[in-house]
């Protein structure tokens, strides 16, 4: 017997996942809104068309903040994989918008 703690193992979840038709073409966003309270955060996903000044949404998703913590977490890890294999990504927006004030 070995006095060393053995380390816990990683449950993999196998998971089907299905999409109808109309939401594997998935739809292009260029904007993104967020607004959070207490218990969720709540992202729209926005298409700004060119010379226009309205955007429509195209999509809602509303997450626990728990799930808001894994959602961030899986984009800083997939942008560094992206960026390793691809190069850095150039943060600057046409038109001099910071990509920070896009995103509330």
């Amino acid at each position: 017997m070995s006095d060393e703690k053995e380390a816990p193992q990683k449950k993999t979840i196998k998971i089907e996942v299905k999409m109808d038709e109309e939401m594997v073409q998935g739809a292009y966003a260029n904007m993104a809104r967020i607004f959070h309270n207490q218990t969720e955060f709540v992202l729209d996903a926005l298409f700004l068309p060119p010379q226009s000044r309205e955007a429509h949404v195209r999509c809602r998703v509303v997450l626990s903040p728990v799930h808001a913590k894994f959602l961030h977490a899986a984009l800083g890890r997939n942008l560094k994989i992206y960026e390793d294999k691809f190069g850095p990504i150039k943060a600057a927006v046409s038109g001099g918008n910071d990509p920070g004030s896009i995103l509330h």
